[in-house]
């Protein structure tokens, strides 16, 4: 399959490289990584069965006027606009969402004319240097349409990223798999990125009644949205990822630690301008939101 990898940072260059083993993978990165990718290939580090290994997909950082079978479209949320915007220029027969947050499919399905898929990642990465990426934890994808139900494009996909030795997924329930990893990431992502700990910290006091704190809001949001995410379930869901990537470094914690721009738009003020539609009161996640956008704010990057 020809696929488009649009926003090759660390996970989108980890997910490019994985099935770039079996496919026909361009990836749309920054200067100087696409460079290194071009001139050395790209090297997936890490300590699971498989790594290392290198492999020499087509790098970019034009992402206009491409076409593929598929574009997994990897950027930041605030980048989604700007992301489909390019994409538009060029043709594809399907498009799938791996992003963090929420809002990013229909953001794309406004502007595209293709399918739009929704996907989750459990896998860690961190790109350590141009042309080099480090998988920090092994997981899966799961995907589907983003309104749920059964779609033939999800079926394909799914076959592409399983081919390529991807534990993949495919699910008729995206829209409650979506909203339980809103709810692990509100969780974990800026409780960590505030505190500067890894993930493990969130199970541990004090940070754990906040972090479950910000979970159980979510999933009140999210039946407020018609959508049948119960307490108990987000914070199970909390608990094992946070058990599981125990070591890993939160993509908001990376953010806040080189000093960019986070997701928390898409993530906890989400949940609170959701909230503030159907008239709820989530003061935990309002109070992160405030916090990592005053941090923003003070380094000037919003």
């Amino acid at each position: 399959m020809e696929i488009v990898v649009f926003g090759a940072g660390s996970l989108g260059s980890l997910v490019g490289g994985l099935l770039a083993r079996e496919h026909d993978v361009t990836l749309v990165a920054r200067e100087a990584h696409a460079r290194a990718v071009r001139e050395s290939g790209l090297t997936l580090e890490g300590e699971a069965a498989g790594f290392p290994f290198t492999v020499s997909p087509a790098a970019t950082t034009d992402g206009t006027g491409l076409e593929a079978e598929l574009a997994v479209v990897t950027v930041k949320s605030f980048d989604t606009a700007a992301a489909a915007d390019a994409l538009a220029t060029g043709s594809f027969d399907v498009v799938c969402s791996l992003q963090n947050g929420m809002g990013n499919e229909e953001t794309l399905a406004a502007r595209l004319e293709a399918p739009i898929l929704a996907a989750t990642a459990t896998y860690g990465a961190i790109l350590r240097e141009p042309g080099v990426v480090a998988c920090t934890g092994v997981g899966e994808v799961v995907l589907g349409a983003r309104d749920g139900g059964p779609a033939a494009a999800a079926d394909r996909v799914g076959e592409a990223f399983a081919t390529a030795g991807i534990e993949t997924t495919v699910a008729d329930d995206m829209p409650c798999r979506l909203w339980e990893k809103l709810a692990v990431n509100a969780g974990i992502n800026p409780v960590t990125a505030l505190a500067r700990t890894e993930n493990g910290a969130v199970l541990e006091a004090d940070a754990t009644d906040l972090s479950r704190a910000a979970a159980r809001e979510t999933a009140r949001v999210a039946r407020a949205c018609d959508v049948g995410l119960s307490n108990r379930e987000a914070l199970a869901a909390l608990e094992s990822v946070a058990s599981e990537t125990a070591a890993n470094t939160s993509s908001m914690h990376q953010d806040v630690r080189a000093e960019r721009r986070t997701e928390i738009d898409a993530i906890n003020g989400y949940v609170v301008d959701r909230a503030a539609e159907r008239g709820l009161e989530v003061p935990t996640n309002r109070a992160l939101t405030s916090l990592v956008r005053t941090w923003e704010r003070e380094l000037e990057l919003r």
